[in-house]
């Protein structure tokens, strides 16, 4: 089966967007909204991070598709200024642009990561706002979730190390790769990777590479400190590495 996208592009005034062909039927820049959804009664269900991320349900002619909205919010301090506006220099140098082509890229290499299927970018002056639709993994937890609930096998840290391998000899850098950006698909034990926000393919090398591994191990570490009940030990960080390095 091919893993090409079919690509189609909508402007109106100061909005742009992008969606994948393959995936949607009707477009319209008003998918890109959780009032659009919420009129369809086809929210499923909410996360809460920097903002509100939306799971929904789109009936197509085929098939019922499980999606993921997500609007871009700023972090840290001057996220607290702006919120979620970004100097528009481009548009193939927005997140959402941005984004969704690593998301694509992925695609045509079979990774386990989600499926692009549309963005949204208002431009307002010179800034921006965004949103980005893909698919949502299907059956599946976070590890930090599941790490709360009990003690996974060597075998699965072991997929979990091979995976991410699979990302990096690729040159895909994943600009925050920890616990919750890992997801365990509950059929299979398949691990996922997800939110590229500011990922980008490089040229590989060692040096990046190590770093967002040790990125991942601060994170087991911060969380177990968190976490009454979280079923980490640096044994299972071997377990990893040993998939990872084969």
């Amino acid at each position: 089966m091919s893993n090409m996208i079919q690509l189609a592009a909508f402007k109106d005034g100061n909005t742009y967007c992008l969606f994948n062909r393959n995936e949607i039927e009707d477009f319209t820049p008003e998918m890109l909204t959780a009032e659009y959804w919420q009129e369809n009664n086809a929210i499923t269900g909410s996360a809460q991070g920097r903002g509100t991320t939306w799971f929904i349900q789109y009936q197509s002619s085929i098939q019922d598709k499980q999606w993921v909205l997500r609007h871009y919010y700023r972090g840290g301090l001057i996220g607290k200024i702006v919120n979620d506006s970004y100097f528009f220099t481009a548009l193939k140098h927005t997140r959402a642009d941005r984004e969704f082509s690593l998301l694509a890229h992925m695609q045509t290499l079979a990774l386990p990561a989600p499926k692009p299927i549309a963005y949204r970018v208002i431009r307002q002056g010179l800034l921006y706002r965004a949103d980005l639709l893909s698919s949502r993994i299907e059956n599946a937890q976070d590890l930090v979730a599941i790490l709360t609930q009990k003690v996974i096998s060597d075998d699965l840290w072991f997929n979990i190390g091979e995976t991410i391998r699979r990302f990096h000899s690729q040159g895909i850098y994943h600009h925050d790769l920890n616990a919750h950006n890992i997801l365990i698909d509950n059929n299979n034990n398949k691990a996922w990777l997800i939110d590229f926000d500011q990922g980008e393919l490089r040229a590989v090398s060692t040096r990046w590479q190590q770093n967002n591994m040790q990125r991942l191990l601060r994170s087991f570490r911060k969380e177990q400190k968190k976490l009454s009940n979280f079923y980490w030990q640096e044994s299972h960080w071997d377990a990893l590495l040993a998939g990872y390095n084969q």
